[in-house]
């Protein structure tokens, strides 16, 4: 190697490039953990958003399904009646379907003309 010159701040080459590559690197690797961390702080609000909007959905399920065993009597009444109905309709739907057509005197007498 050749001596360094007195008064003069003279590296090698080498070594210069070295020293610049390192820096080089250094720096990229600094920014890459810098975005690292960027992108993982953007996940970690993704995550949290989330699970906000879980719960809310979660507490209006619950709190449907709550009200539904409050009023538990009206719900059942509600039931029974839309049962009834839906059975007397399709009664009446199937007693007419399977009548025979008849005059309209007949039907006023009931079927004795």
């Amino acid at each position: 190697m050749s001596e360094p010159s007195k008064g003069t701040d003279q590296r090698d080459p080498k070594t210069a490039d070295g020293v610049s590559t390192i820096t080089l690197a250094a720096g990229r690797a600094a920014d890459d953990a810098s975005g690292a961390l960027d992108t993982a702080a953007r996940g970690l609000e993704a995550g949290r958003q989330a699970a906000i909007a879980a719960s809310g959905q979660v507490t209006a399920a619950a709190r449907t399904a709550w009200t539904a065993i409050a009023q538990r009597k009206l719900v059942a009444t509600g039931i029974g009646a839309g049962l009834t109905a839906l059975s007397a309709a399709s009664y009446a739907v199937g007693r007419r379907s399977s009548r025979r057509p008849q005059g309209p005197l007949t039907r006023l007498t009931g079927g004795r003309i």
